[in-house]
């Protein structure tokens, strides 16, 4: 970041396990390093707003119980004393949770999340709750991109990437649905996974089946730290194995073999991201990667066909599963939600069970091409965005019925569909705005998939087009 904010290619987020060392020698404490934390919200949260609430008192008790754990030696866990901040889509027993929507102005459970719950055991600090957009769908809330305040942070984890694109903390959860995840954190500067469906609890949000529950980070160690320490602590979702893989961070794992995902979505790809994808590849393959596109081999090619409408399928598969709850909001306040969501809710009446059933048929034809390219390539490498963060109130990411103005989520959403383990690692500079690259695994490959990332992370340049 340059001494305006702009995304100069080498940015350096905030990052925890770096302290970690020095919290348990006495340079330093868990306390000291939220105080550093709330000084950078306190300067940049008034242009970023990227918080929804903070509960600053309860944040400084936790952290001065943390430095009291490591004092004695005696960390609850590798994340014990991370300042972390929840997407507003999360019940958080301390604060309200507000879903983006006026309807919740205010509303508290008094429960945690099967998540929240598992980093507090874990000795976390639960900071705070990040702007989401309404329910998590398409309408923005206040929070602007950290590296040009005229620009999205992308949706629906907006507050929670630019939260740690801001270097206010570490670490963030987000959700995805479609690209919630993916695109934000590409927007962001963020290191971000979107792991295999199912393999963090989701808690109260279980009813799409295909949630999934995020982590952005500022670091690959953090990352990976907290996403192990949640799932080793709630699990998976009820009939999920929950995540594979050991506390370590995976190793950089140099790949084989790559196959590019275009998606839908590359029609849409401008000539500068373009260029700026393609010398990543051609960084890979100076490294000895091996790099196949759709027309060197007819699996590839099969793959593509099966997520060619990937959008339209995900649009109805959502709207069918949950239409029921928004309908119920429709009837108590229908002039408190949104002209977004009510347009998306006269879609989703149109669905019928047979559409709903063609589409899980459809879906599953997707999750077995994309298994069967397990031998063909070590992973997909893909944008997490068709561009740069799009400018306030441009609505060129539209479609399918349904009006983005946080950036189409259609370069993000065949890994939400396909259930598969997405990281995103920012190697793209356009415009002088971030831009991620996203590599997908296969189902239960997070390990090996954020291995993957890692070594990309520490070989390839970031590739900087104007």
């Amino acid at each position: 970041m340059d001494a305006n904010g702009a995304y100069a290619g080498d940015t350096k987020l905030r990052t925890f396990s770096d302290a970690v060392p020095g919290f348990l020698s006495g340079v330093g404490s868990p306390r000291e390093y939220l105080e550093q934390c709330l000084s950078t919200i306190e300067a940049r949260e008034p242009v970023v707003q990227a918080w929804v609430t903070l509960n600053v008192g309860g944040a400084r008790e936790s952290a001065d119980a943390s430095a009291r754990r490591y004092k004695q030696g005696k960390p609850l866990s590798s994340i014990d004393g991370m300042p972390i901040g929840i997407k507003d889509l999360f019940q958080t027993r301390d604060m309200p949770t507000e879903q983006g929507s006026p309807i919740y102005k205010g509303a508290r459970s008094g429960n945690d999340s099967a998540l929240v719950r598992a980093l507090r055991e874990a000795g976390a600090i639960v900071l705070g709750k990040t702007v989401t957009t309404e329910f998590g769908m398409s309408q923005p809330g206040p929070t602007t991109n950290p590296f040009d305040p005229r620009r999205t942070p992308g949706g629906s984890s907006s507050g929670s990437a630019a939260a740690v694109g801001a270097g206010m903390v570490p670490v963030c959860i987000g959700s995805q649905l479609l690209g919630s995840v993916i695109r934000p954190a590409g927007y962001c500067a963020n290191i971000a996974i979107k792991p295999t469906l199912g393999a963090i609890h989701r808690g109260e949000r279980m009813g799409n089946s295909q949630s999934h529950v995020g982590v952005h980070a500022g670091s690959m160690v953090d990352m990976w730290n907290t996403t192990y320490e949640v799932a080793a602590r709630a699990g998976g979702d009820p009939g999920y194995p929950g995540l594979y893989g050991m506390a370590a961070t995976p190793q950089a794992l140099k790949p084989r073999r790559l196959i590019v995902m275009e998606t839908e979505a590359w029609r849409q790809v401008e000539a500068p991201t373009a260029e700026a994808f393609d010398r990543v590849l051609h960084s890979l393959r100076k490294h000895g990667v091996e790099v196949l596109r759709r027309a060197d081999h007819e699996l590839v090619e099969a793959f593509e066909q099966s997520i060619a409408d990937n959008m339209a399928m995900c649009r109805d598969l959502i709207g069918f599963e949950g239409r029921w709850n928004y309908e119920n909001m429709f009837d108590r306040h229908p002039d408190l939600l949104s002209e977004s969501l009510h347009q998306r809710l006269a879609r989703w009446r149109t669905v019928t069970r047979e559409q709903y059933r063609a589409i899980l048929l459809r879906r599953q034809e997707a999750r077995n091409r994309h298994a069967a390219l397990a031998h063909v390539g070590d992973a997909l490498i893909a944008l997490s965005s068709n561009g740069p963060a799009a400018f306030f109130g441009d609505q060129t990411g539209s479609g399918q019925g349904i009006v983005h103005t946080t950036g189409t989520p259609a370069m993000a959403a065949p890994s939400s569909m396909l259930g598969a383990p997405s990281v995103v690692v920012p190697l793209m500079s356009v415009h002088r705005m971030p831009l991620g690259v996203q590599v997908v695994g296969q189902s239960h490959g997070d390990e090996r998939t954020v291995g993957i990332a890692r070594w990309m992370l520490e070989n390839v340049p970031v590739a900087s087009v104007a």
